[in-house]
């Protein structure tokens, strides 16, 4: 959505810090809690001050007890025989392999996660995990926790900040955005037994005893086809545990991380063959 698109959604004016802090609070979050975000800035409409107003909104309520947390996911840096959107020629593979600046934590930007997170990143005296592809920020009490000893291989499975996340009982927040979006999922995907799960081989760029190399791994074929699915389900057959409303211009959903990944292990083993 264009800025000019988001202006006209405002139809009853803009959306400011201060409105962000009460419709949040509304929709249940609360002092405290460990939250991940996954967001769209333009579906909320024309905000005042942009992503640093929606950071600043949520932390002020999560105040310094809370933690946020935001995927900082940089899935250009992989294996490129793997890619599909867009592929690239065969001959390029071992030059993208050779060339491609390594990760560091600090200067790889973020992509297809949105400005928020992007914004997030970029802040004094936030954290971000150590996997060049699909690292998580954080600032707050339990930020380094989270983000810490994030593990190569099984980049989103128990040895990654979403099953840190769900050993603290945290919330996750869709602000404009999907379950499509919601990569707690992929954590329920490394817990449920399937038999069309995949291994795969990836690779990237990283800095190991202070030289750039090209390090592959191995880890799942993850989908997303079914999460809407997933989700929708969920909701549906947990209504008083979703709370669901309207931030900004946007739709927002608040949901307990633990009791989806549960749920959504659950619903995998059974429906995918």
């Amino acid at each position: 959505m264009s800025e000019a698109e988001a202006v006209k959604l405002s139809n009853n004016g803009p959306v400011t810090t201060k409105s962000l802090i009460s419709s949040l609070k509304q929709l249940g979050v609360k002092r405290g809690m460990v939250l991940l975000v996954h967001s769209s800035l333009s579906r909320l409409g024309w905000v005042c001050g942009g992503a640093v107003a929606v950071v600043k909104a949520l932390e002020t309520i999560l105040d310094e007890d809370g933690t946020l947390v935001m995927p900082a996911h940089s899935g250009d840096l992989s294996e490129p025989s793997n890619w599909t959107n867009p592929p690239v020629p065969e001959s390029w593979f071992d030059p993208i392999r050779r060339t491609m600046p390594p990760f560091n934590r600090v200067e790889t930007p973020t992509r297809g996660m949105g400005v928020i997170p992007e914004t997030f990143r970029k802040m004094k005296g936030v954290i971000r995990s150590d996997h060049p592809q699909v690292s998580f920020v954080a600032r707050g009490k339990r930020a380094s926790y989270i983000v810490d000893n994030h593990e190569l291989e099984f980049g989103m499975g128990e040895g990654s900040p979403l099953a840190r996340l769900y050993d603290l009982n945290a919330y996750i927040l869709l602000l404009g955005v999907s379950h499509r979006n919601n990569s707690s999922l992929h954590l329920a995907e490394y817990r449920a037994d399937f038999p069309s799960r995949k291994l795969c081989k990836d690779g990237a760029p990283i800095i190991e005893n202070g030289k750039r190399v090209w390090r592959e791994f191995i880890d799942y074929e993850l989908e997303t086809e079914d999460f809407e699915t997933i989700g929708k389900t969920f909701e549906e057959a947990f209504p008083t545990t979703v709370n669901r409303g309207v931030v900004g211009y946007g739709k927002a959903v608040l949901i307990p991380q633990v009791e989806l990944v549960d749920f959504a292990v659950e619903w995998m083993t059974k429906n995918r063959k």
